[in-house]
């Protein structure tokens, strides 16, 4: 696998990387090794980043457009992170009640169409009757 294949996998930020990682393949068996018993740079960028945008995003509970949306488009460490947390600027309070907007959204639609799903299964004849 490519080395952006894996450090997306790995939900790391590439360009923070070991050089030796970034320039060479990854077979699968040296990604699984490398999830099962990650090397003390892998732990230590997962630990204190810098993170990419989608782990930022995760961490401080907004969607990554919202991040993009108050200016935040570049990689943050750990404690880059903690500091917005701490500060809980308005921006942040803002895009938090967003995402949880969203995910309720997303939730009532997924509940809709299992319902459907399960009124359209009693309306099928079975063929076992």
């Amino acid at each position: 696998m490519k080395p952006a294949t894996v450090a997306k996998k790995l939900e790391i930020y590439l360009p923070a990387a070991p050089q030796e990682f970034q320039d060479s393949m990854i077979s699968r068996e040296e990604f699984a090794e490398l999830q099962a018993n990650p090397p003390q740079w892998l732990q230590d960028l997962r630990r204190n980043g810098p993170h990419p945008r989608s782990i930022v995003a995760k961490r401080l509970g907004v969607s990554i457009s919202g991040l993009t949306r108050n200016g935040l488009t570049d990689p943050l460490t750990t404690d880059e992170i903690n500091d917005i947390r701490r500060d809980e600027p308005k921006w942040l309070v803002i895009e938090q009640q967003v995402a949880r907007e969203v995910k309720a959204e997303e939730e009532r639609i997924a509940a809709e169409a299992a319902k459907k799903r399960a009124r359209e299964a009693r309306r099928r004849p079975s063929k076992d009757r």
